[in-house]
């Protein structure tokens, strides 16, 4: 069928930018801990210049967290900016560019240090320039007034990855990536954990407009914390989680947790909470549990029902969670509490506790990117055009 009025009338996977990235992120985050579990037994070598750690710590956020932003904030900017955003040659590119970074990554031993460092770096320019481009151009109608955090806090992306490339300043890396996605994650849980809330019981929650400013305020002020006063980094966290974990209570936290694919972002948000606290006051356990708070609780538990909903919406279907997705959903559970709660308990088992944890992160992230691929690379059901 001809659209002949349509911006691109080419294949529906590059209308917009959640179409190409959410599937790559399902299938990184399918693979990538289950590799890291043989590299760890030593089943496998790790494919990459880099320590196994490290690459494991790097890939995680930069190989499955980053590319879910690419598709969120390639989707989002556009709708708040009620512009037509990214399509066509450019999502081209910017795929392009995230498939180069993948390939630099696995052969770092054998590139020259510019050449690896330009090929990890290349997607994150990249995609920082357009998404800044759509909300700087877009400013004047932009629905959220609030969006130049994105602007400013997006290329801090490239400093983290540097950082998390140099082991010696490997840590540093570490810290600021985990602040930067706080932040992305306190913004975004403001805007639709509300919206969900009334869609699903007609819940109009108390929106207290200093609270808001003051979660994004103590996002921003940690991603100063590797160089902070340990008083201040610890009473910003501190106080982050409070005012968190409060804005839940008061956001119908009952009724969320009634419907799975709510709570999974509430159990999400509260996990961030409690990381904040861990990492500002140093309590850690067994294999640095208390990160896997975050990459397990806040990102293991927001994102497949995320990549769910958006890829249901966004392609005019009914955002309903059937049983195989809701199934994806506890395996996300299974996989956190197993990492986090089970390892500490019972170390003298970490192996297979390792293996269920991948195990069922990997089903889970399987299915959901079996579920969303098919609607993805299909048109939109309602006619529009994205």
């Amino acid at each position: 069928m001809e659209h002949p009025a349509r911006a691109w009338t080419g294949h529906p996977l590059w209308l917009v930018g959640f179409r190409p990235f959410f599937p790559l992120a399902a299938l990184a985050a399918a693979t990538l801990p289950a590799a890291w579990v043989f590299i760890y037994t030593g089943l496998l070598s790790a494919p990459t210049a880099l320590p196994p750690l490290h690459w494991h710590a790097y890939e995680l956020f930069f190989g499955f967290g980053f590319t879910v932003l690419a598709g969120f904030l390639l989707t989002a900017t556009k709708n708040w900016t009620h512009s037509r955003g990214a399509y066509g040659p450019v999502l081209q590119l910017l795929v392009g560019a995230w498939l180069v970074e993948r390939l630099g990554l696995w052969f770092s031993a054998h590139l020259p240090t510019a050449l690896f460092l330009g090929s990890q770096l290349l997607f994150t320019a990249l995609l920082v320039g357009v998404v800044s481009r759509t909300l700087v151009k877009g400013r004047s109608v932009d629905t959220f007034r609030d969006n130049p955090i994105f602007v400013v806090v997006m290329p801090l992306f490239v400093a983290a990855r540097v950082l998390m490339l140099d082991a010696g300043h490997f840590a540093t890396g570490r810290d600021l990536t985990v602040a930067l996605f706080r932040v992305m994650f306190v913004v975004m849980l403001e805007r639709t954990v509300p919206q969900f809330l009334k869609g699903a019981w007609k819940v109009e929650v108390p929106r207290v407009a200093a609270v808001d400013h003051a979660l994004k305020g103590l996002a921003l002020l940690l991603l100063a914390g590797p160089w902070l006063p340990t008083l201040v980094r610890q009473g910003a966290a501190g106080l982050l989680a409070v005012l968190m974990v409060g804005r839940f209570a008061s956001w119908a936290l009952l009724k969320a947790l009634r419907r799975l694919e709510l709570a999974v972002m509430v159990l999400g948000g509260v996990a961030l909470s409690v990381h904040a606290v861990l990492e500002a006051f140093a309590v850690t356990w067994l294999l640095s549990g208390a990160l896997h708070v975050f990459t397990m609780g806040t990102m293991g538990l927001i994102i497949p029902g995320m990549l769910l909903r958006i890829a249901k919406g966004h392609t005019g279907r009914p955002v309903a969670f059937e049983a195989i997705d809701r199934f994806a959903l506890w395996l996300a559970v299974v996989a956190f509490v197993t990492r986090v709660v089970a390892v500490p308990l019972w170390p003298a088992l970490l192996v297979p506790w390792l293996w269920a944890s991948a195990l069922a992160w990997t089903v889970a992230f399987g299915l959901v990117f079996v579920r969303i691929t098919p609607l993805l690379l299909a048109e939109r059901v309602d006619g529009r055009e994205h």
